[in-house]
């Protein structure tokens, strides 16, 4: 199957990245929000993150105003549903995923494959409240979309090999590379990754070491280009603690219990760099430590 029209739900950081990936490499892109004003936004860094690449001799400025041509916008929803692929970009929680999923069923075309870019949910039990559960997967993009080369490819229990194929093809096209994981609580990176975030939030907790101290060694002592509390506000502390709770859910061991503290600052409202206050205040230059 030649998948050539990609539909696009959510402008937010990472489906606008999605979007330009997309878009560069070819395909036409749909993009769809409930906010004009994050279409807006979106279309804006898109523009700003090409402008960059052909600044940096990347991409030619051609490239950019033929992926830029490439991309349109809607607030219709069902706008979407003669695309070839679907790739769900929206927030991370099931149920508004599952909404999503809903609607589009009576617009779409009988060979639209339909994809999650879900970090961490069950890619199976999204399929099942589809009518295609063989043409659904997970398309985990890493962000920032542009930069990061990995996709990782999640093959719900009933995920047809045409459809892995075709995402696969996608991935190729794109100039990534496609990991691909078994449909378990948090994939690969993120059943690694967010274990070591939530574990630097307990030292920092349990006054093992200060914020700048437990950043500053995973740094150097590890090789690491950013902090796991730094990285934890990048990726936003409400989403480091969704998929905790994910973890802790699905495989019911006390070894991904999220750290009280985390559950804290979200409460709080203190999520990282887009809340402008997680374990760096960042209404500062340089941010600084809040505690």
């Amino acid at each position: 199957m030649e998948i050539s029209k990609v539909g696009v739900v959510g402008a937010g950081q990472m489906g606008n990245g999605i979007a330009h990936v997309l878009a560069l490499a070819g395909y036409k892109v749909l993009m769809n929000d409930i906010s004009q004003e994050s279409l807006d936004n979106a279309i804006e860094i898109i523009q700003g993150n090409l402008d960059r690449q052909v600044s940096r001799e990347k991409i030619t400025a051609e490239e950019r105003d033929a992926a830029m041509a490439n991309i349109s916008t809607t607030l219709t929803l069902t706008d979407l549903g003669p695309s070839d692929l679907i790739i769900e970009a929206a927030t991370e929680r099931e149920t508004v995923k599952t909404a999503i999923f809903e609607d589009l069923l009576p617009h779409l075309l009988p060979h639209t494959i339909l994809t999650s870019n879900t970090s961490s949910i069950s890619i199976t039990r999204l399929a099942s409240r589809t009518d295609r559960p063989e043409k659904f997967m997970g398309f985990h993009f890493m962000n920032p979309v542009p930069i990061m080369q990995l996709v990782e490819l999640i093959r719900g229990i009933a995920t047809d090999r045409e459809t892995y194929d075709a995402c696969m093809a996608v991935v190729d096209k794109l100039g990534k590379t496609a990991a691909s994981a078994e449909d378990f609580p948090a994939f690969i990176v993120n059943r690694i990754l967010m274990p070591m975030i939530n574990e630097a939030v307990y030292t920092l907790y349990e006054g093992v070491g200060s914020v700048k101290s437990i950043d500053q060694s995973l740094k150097l002592g590890a090789n690491h280009p950013m902090g796991p509390l730094e990285l934890a506000d990048f990726i936003g502390l409400d989403t480091c603690l969704a998929i905790m709770n994910v973890l802790h859910d699905g495989l019911a061991d006390t070894k991904y219990r999220p750290c009280p503290l985390l559950t804290k600052y979200v409460e709080a409202g203190w999520l990282g760099r887009k809340s402008q206050r997680g374990f760096y205040d960042y209404r500062q230059d340089p941010p600084v430590p809040t505690r």
